[in-house]
């Protein structure tokens, strides 16, 4: 009798996990939103999120931060002599960037708008790139150490300070939708908004979520491809690289990512680097400034976070392209 009832708790689980598994279907919503694509898939018994509700998120994020509404309270920031109140999401953002600034000493800085204008990769279109001379006038004006938050009071000591939140507030974007979802009472889901990522599982038939990790094309005109598939249930991955989104001067490629101390786009050995962290805005923060380290320096930082695990594709010094990761990305490899 002891046996069976010892086998019946054993079978509960499984037959109550088949039942979940059959009750749930997947709702999937897609949409457009800071520039880019976007996705929430989720398990439920019903619809239980709307693309409005996600619509209604992210249309408030980007009033917020967005560099590309005039009326957007960054821009209304960046126009200013002295500073501005800000609203609780930009307040959040830049709370986080000064932590990500610190710890990156000052590799990760949000004042590095008037370069990434500069070089083309702002709002604006440009005729040509900037001369040394242009750089170092501009380099007066960035340096977060120019800014002050206390409370939700941004100020700023010279009127040319202006902030660009693109490396980072994508994955804050994630955390707000992926948080919605759980208020809901979600417990299976998966949040993508531009390639960058948030999620927690299993799926209701007891599997993890798997993602696909993306690298750079095999060949010199080949299109990126996806280099390895990870399973996790909780947790966010983000990416940032210099495959994909570049100038062309002359034969040579200019990245979008620029080194806030020097003035110019990255050129070193890092091609693109994933973070895995608990959630999105810390992985989303990290990615972009780890690209400015060497590989060393890189694996080494990463191992100095808790929580944080990385995938890194770099040049070799003979050109060639090669891989590195921490031993706890290659546990959540499973092809």
């Amino acid at each position: 009798m002891f046996s069976l009832i010892k086998y019946i708790l054993f079978l509960f689980p499984l037959i109550f996990s088949f039942f979940k598994a059959k009750d749930h279907r997947e709702y999937i919503i897609r949409g457009y939103a800071q520039g880019t694509d976007y996705s929430v898939k989720y398990y439920a018994t019903d619809s239980i999120v709307t693309k409005y509700a996600v619509d209604s998120i992210l249309s408030v994020i980007d009033s917020s931060m967005s560099l590309y509404k005039p009326y957007s309270n960054i821009n209304r920031f960046n126009e200013s002599s002295e500073g501005l109140d800000l609203d609780p999401h930009f307040t959040a953002v830049m709370r986080k960037s000064f932590t990500v600034y610190k710890a990156t000493k000052g590799k990760f800085d949000v004042t590095v708008a008037p370069l990434v204008q500069a070089w083309g990769f702002g709002p604006k279109r440009i005729d040509k790139f900037p001369d040394s001379a242009a750089v170092k006038e501009l380099l007066n004006c960035v340096g977060m150490d120019q800014l002050r938050l206390k409370g939700s009071r941004l100020t700023k000591s010279k009127p040319c300070i202006n902030v660009d939140l693109n490396g980072i507030a994508q994955g804050y974007s994630v955390d707000v939708v992926a948080d919605h979802l759980i208020k809901k009472g979600l417990t299976s889901f998966v949040v993508e908004i531009g390639g960058e990522l948030r999620m927690k599982g299993p799926k209701p038939d007891g599997s993890g979520m798997r993602i696909g990790i993306e690298g750079p094309a095999l060949t010199a005109n080949g299109e990126p491809v996806i280099r390895h598939v990870i399973s996790i249930n909780s947790g966010a991955i983000t990416t940032a690289g210099n495959y994909r989104k570049y100038l062309q001067k002359g034969a040579k490629k200019i990245a979008h990512l620029i080194d806030p101390k020097k003035g110019y786009p990255l050129d070193n050995a890092l091609i693109s680097v994933t973070i895995y962290a608990k959630d999105a805005v810390t992985a989303d923060g990290y990615d972009s400034p780890i690209m400015a380290m060497d590989v060393n320096e890189a694996l080494d930082f990463v191992a100095s976070k808790k929580g944080m695990e990385a995938y890194i594709i770099y040049h070799k010094k003979d050109g060639s392209v090669a891989d590195t990761l921490t031993k706890g990305f290659k546990k959540m490899i499973v092809e």
